[in-house]
């Protein structure tokens, strides 16, 4: 079905068995500061986009699930998408809505600041059907983040799906951002939704400044929900995973800043396209030493983002990546 926006919407059941990965979660437009004074750039964001995105540009077949508003903003973001080789896995825009907009502000060091222009996570209006095609495809990952969990029928949309990838064993990616939850100031509230969907998760990213809010270590993390590889990315001690009983860690580059211009986002999307090349189709699949080269690829994919002062713009392909670390 080709909606009036110009880019195709997968129907419910669409055959999406020949995709690698599939992304859950909101999708929106950045404004940044342009060269001169009231003028911002359009740059189509969130991590799901970016993470389908680097997927797509390493070769993988990527597609996404998410809701967009019915509006320029929302034709705009589906367009990008599919011209950028990802499939847009969505039955049918949202009329009642309009796409999530953030107005960022960068710092003398490139970190950024959102004031948005709606509160996200209210365009997502996910539902088990919209998701039914993620949990049933044969994709290898299928990879969701907090944001996806701030909605009652998307996060019941998102758990349904997740928890559905780990029974046909599957690899299970999240995304903790807790400050994707708080927009009604409720920390416990937040750490609750996230920690319910813990024991889905085979693939767990956060950054430094996430530990504490959950308070537990990349260790605890691991042992309490049995998440065999837990990474912390872009802290002031360098990316870290932990791996079984294994800590393996890289040091930080000059650049790294944490979720500075999607730097997280281009971090781990290099992640799990380095586990897609390797083959892996599970959590049994993977072993310290593919893990230690997606860290050290994920390291200089965020750095390299932070250089070009932007997500999609800066999500580098791991030949690019390889020929720097040879």
């Amino acid at each position: 079905m080709t909606s009036k926006q110009g880019f195709e919407h997968e129907p419910h059941g669409a055959d999406v068995s020949g995709l690698d990965i599939i992304c859950l979660g909101e999708l929106l437009i950045d404004f940044f500061p342009g060269e001169t004074e009231d003028v911002f750039l359009r740059r189509p964001g969130g991590a799901p986009a970016n993470v389908a995105v680097t997927a797509a540009k390493n070769g993988f077949r990527a597609g996404v699930c998410s809701r967009v508003g019915d509006d320029a903003f929302g034709r705009y973001l589906g367009a990008v998408l599919e011209n950028s080789g990802v499939r847009f896995l969505t039955p049918a825009p949202v009329t009642q809505a309009t796409t999530t907009m953030a107005f960022v502000t960068l710092d003398e060091t490139g970190n950024r600041s959102f004031t948005f222009a709606r509160k996200p996570g209210a365009d997502m209006f996910l539902d088990r059907q919209d998701v039914a095609v993620c949990a049933a495809a044969g994709p290898r990952i299928v990879h969701a983040g907090s944001c996806s969990l701030s909605a009652g029928p998307a996060a019941d949309a998102t758990r349904y799906a997740l928890q559905a990838a780990k029974e046909s064993g599957k690899i299970v990616s999240f995304d903790v951002n807790y400050r994707d939850l708080m927009w009604a100031g409720d920390k416990e509230r937040a750490r609750q939704a996230i920690r319910q969907i813990l024991p889905l998760v085979d693939l767990l990213k956060f950054s430094d400044e996430e530990e504490d809010v959950l308070r537990m270590s990349c260790q605890e993390l691991s042992e309490r929900y049995r998440i065999p590889v837990v990474v912390e990315t872009l802290g002031p001690r360098g990316a870290r995973a932990f791996f079984g009983d294994r800590l393996l860690s890289v040091q930080p580059r000059q650049v790294n800043s944490v979720d500075t211009t999607g730097a997280g986002d281009a971090f781990w999307g290099t992640f799990l396209s380095v586990v897609l090349h390797s083959g892996a189709h599970s959590a049994a699949s993977l072993d310290a030493a593919l893990v230690k080269t997606a860290l050290e690829f994920g390291n200089v994919a965020g750095s390299l983002c932070v250089q070009k002062k932007g997500a999609m713009e800066g999500l580098p392909t791991l030949l690019e990546i390889e020929r720097l670390l040879a």
